[in-house]
This record gives structure tokens, sequence and C-alpha cells, in this order.
């Protein structure tokens, strides 16, 4: 059975410890909750269901993109979208299919599900996921790779998940080559409120009827609650666009401030655009010892990354735990790598 073979998926964020007090590991706004979302969404009207067919609130994504209603798909989350999409891959015999490596674990999780292998080069897959910028090293889409998919006609979903949170730099791909995706938005993670879910997609501008029905059928029913509704329509307003971009100038002083702090100590920090980095400890890190100090790392294994860690960046109290708990760590572990090392 192919379910019986999946790997566990990894993610950052709260676990059955609870949640850290110091979270380096999930890669939301560290400077939110955005006020003005977090109130439309306290403000929620969950005495009822939300339009079956969300009719306010795709008017008022499309207007905002620009489009029309039609083009607009809604979802339960980020992830929801990356396996339907799988299995309307499937549905289509739209194989194999082409994802970052590293990258976001569940794009290949999606693609094993379904059995849908990936594709030796972006050119010779027929459908796929790009990711700009992506996870976990937050570094832009490769874009040879990119056109060599789009040019092959393959269907692409662009994750566009950590676009709001681009500190440098532009887009990889130009309007044109967005116009071809499916262009999905999870704007959770820029407003610091990941436990709100709700996702939407943006549809190629090509994109016949009969696919965005397809797409739309394997949806289930009211699949954004009224919290995740209030989310998405706080999102498109001036006032929540203006405490992101805001936030963003904080972000880059946080960040720039975390590799400090890592680079003193002796880490290799991989450059990114975004409020997170990779980074690789001069010696094994105890993951366990820092939790015991209310902090937690993403561990960058899962990602095809052995040895590397992903960190956010994070206000200068919980920097400050950080950089004590690793002198601690420091201290306390280097005289047990000499010994493995002797022994060896």
């Amino acid at each position: 059975m192919i379910l019986s073979r999946m790997p566990w998926r990894a993610h950052g964020g709260p676990d059955a410890d609870g949640v850290p007090r110091w979270d380096f590991s999930t890669n939301a706004n560290a400077c939110g909750p955005c006020p003005h979302a977090w109130m439309q969404v306290q403000a929620a009207a969950r005495g009822h269901y939300p339009d079956p067919a969300y009719t306010v609130l795709r008017q008022q994504l499309a207007d905002w993109h620009g489009v029309t209603p039609s083009r607009v798909l809604l979802a339960a989350s980020g992830s929801e979208w990356i396996l339907r999409f799988a299995a309307w891959c499937a549905r289509r015999g739209l194989g194999p299919l082409w994802w970052p490596q590293p990258g976001y674990g569940d794009y290949a999780h999606a693609a094993h599900v379904w059995g849908l292998a990936r594709a030796a080069a972006p050119g010779q897959a027929r459908a796929g996921w790009l990711c700009d910028p992506g996870s976990p090293q937050g570094q832009p889409e490769d874009g040879a790779a990119a056109t060599a998919l789009l040019s092959a006609g393959a269907q692409v979903t662009l994750d566009l998940a950590y676009a709001p949170l681009r500190l440098e730099g532009g887009a990889v791909l130009d309007d044109a080559q967005r116009a071809r995706c499916w262009q999905l938005h999870s704007p959770n993670k820029a407003l610091g409120l990941t436990g709100v879910r709700g996702a939407y997609v943006i549809a190629p501008e090509d994109a016949e009827p009969s696919l965005l029905a397809e797409l739309q059928a394997l949806a289930p029913s009211w699949p954004i609650g009224a919290d995740g509704v209030a989310l998405l329509a706080g999102w498109v307003e001036p006032a929540t666009q203006r405490w992101l971009q805001a936030s963003r100038a904080t972000l880059a002083q946080w960040k720039a401030a975390l590799v400090q702090t890592l680079e003193a100590r002796g880490w290799a920090v991989a450059p990114s655009v975004t409020p997170f980095v990779c980074a690789r400890p001069p010696r094994p890190l105890d993951a366990a010892a820092l939790r015991g100090h209310s902090i937690k790392l993403r561990d960058a294994t899962s990602f095809g990354l052995p040895g590397w860690w992903r960190l956010s960046a994070q206000p200068p109290q919980a920097l400050q735990a950080l950089a004590q708990a690793l002198d601690v760590h420091a201290v306390v572990t280097a005289p047990r790598i000499a010994w493995w090392r002797a022994s060896r």
C-alpha cells in the first residue's frame, strides 16, 4: 500500500511538547499577528455557514488581483491545494511532475500519494510546482527551471506563500509567465496567523472552464470556515497591507541580527531573500537540549539538507535567549565532540 510507506511529514511550529516560547522553527511573520487582520478574524460570523460559493470574498480577491471572479478558487490551505492539484494531475494523467528540491515536503508527499514520479528535468514534466521564494532556503525560484517547465506546456502551481515576506529582489517569473500558472496565495504566514487556515488560487488566464470545474469539484463543500473568510477578506484591505509593509523593515533588522549572532558562533549561514535562513552549526546540535531552554529550531534534514537548520527572524528577546542557549550548548558539547573524534 502506498500510504503505508509514507514518511512522516515534518513541520515547524508547535508539536507534542506544546508551543515553544522562542520559536525559530516557523516561518510565520514574527511581527504578528497583524492587528487589523486579527480584529477581522475575531469578529468572524461563526454562528452560521459561509456562503458556499463565497461570492463576496471571491469578488474582493478578484478585484484586488485585477481578474474575473471565475478565476478565483478557494482552498482550505496551501497544503490542501497541493494535494488537490496532485489528485487532479493523476486524474488527467499528467505525469511525471516537477517540484523544487530541497523544497516543501508536501509537494513530494502529494505526488507520492497519487503515484506520480518526479521528472528527471523540468522540461520533461507535464505538471508540477514552483515556489518563489522557496523554503527552506528562502531563495528565489530557479528561473531556468521555471522557463523550461512553462515552455513544455506543463500545468504549474506557483506557490507564493512567502512572496509577501520577500525582503529584497523581485519575482523570478514575469507577469506573462505568472499568468500561465495556478497562483497559490496563503497569506496566514505573512500575517502571523498560521492557526487560521485559508488560501486561494488565481487560475491561469487561459484556463478552460472545464479545468476550473474539475478542480472546484475536487474540493469539499465549504473548504474555508468563517475565520478563514475573515482572514482572506482582511488580507486585501489597505490597513493590512500597510502593516505588512512596515513589518518587512522590522524583519530585515531582526534577520541581520540573527545572521550576525549565528556567524559570531561559527555557523555557516546561506543567503536568503526572506526573514528565514538555513544555517549549519560548527558542531552537531542537540535540539532536545535547546528545547529544554524553550527554544525550537527546524531541522532541515527532511528537506534533504542534513546538518543544516532553518531559523526565522525573531524579536530581540528571543534572539538573546537563543544566543545564551547556544553558548551553554557549546560549552557542554565541546568535550563530547572532542572525545568522539579521538575515539574514531
